[in-house]
């Protein structure tokens, strides 16, 4: 009669031991999608003519991000972006590849950010270099950095080397997207699926 007693409170015991170590699998399955979702992510940009915000207030809008345009403290003039003048303002910039155009300064902080999407049109092969004085304002330790840009025909070229001179060991840097044209919403989409 003991035996069977013991035999009970045994598979009782090795019942609730089951249930507690699936439930708490289960709990951690859940923690770990809510923290996926629960991931800020941001949209940043500058943009010169408009093409580039275009294609972040579109990436912005499809993935739900926040957004935030990286502003020159002096805004681009048509001769600033003369690219067939060898004394224009971003023909000089491009040229010193220690220039670092000013940005307005503001409250923007990166605390609440696990992901930022930052885009731009490419000057000369790469990124302008207000970006790498966009990434050199801020702290993007731990951060993971998706790059896009704007082109007429350019591809990426030495970039994502030129920007990781200006975070932390600690960043990650991801050569994104190049869009060529005006992407929609559900490409859009795809594509921050594939990288997130």
């Amino acid at each position: 009669m003991k035996n069977i007693f013991f035999i009970i409170l045994g598979l009782i015991i090795l019942s609730f031991g089951t249930v507690f170590i699936l439930n708490n699998k289960g709990n951690k399955a859940q923690g770990e999608e809510d923290a996926k979702k629960n991931k800020k992510v941001l949209v940043a940009y500058f943009s010169a003519t408009g093409t580039t915000k275009a294609v972040a207030l579109n990436l912005a809008s499809a993935i739900n991000a926040d957004i935030y345009e990286i502003k020159p403290k002096t805004p681009y003039s048509s001769a600033d972006l003369d690219w067939t003048d060898n004394n224009s303002r971003s023909t000089l910039e491009m040229k010193d590849h220690s220039s670092r155009p000013e940005i307005v300064k503001d409250n923007f902080s990166t605390d609440n950010y696990d992901t930022i999407f930052l885009g731009f049109p490419i000057w000369w092969y790469v990124a302008p270099t207000i970006i790498n004085t966009f990434l050199e304002a801020h702290d993007f330790s731990n951060k993971k950095i998706i790059l896009f840009a704007t082109s007429g025909g350019s591809g990426f070229g030495d970039t994502v080397q030129n920007l990781k001179k200006s975070v932390s060991n600690s960043s990650e840097i991801i050569e994104g997207k190049l869009f060529n044209n005006h992407p929609n919403t559900q490409e859009l989409k795809d594509w921050a699926k594939e990288v997130l």
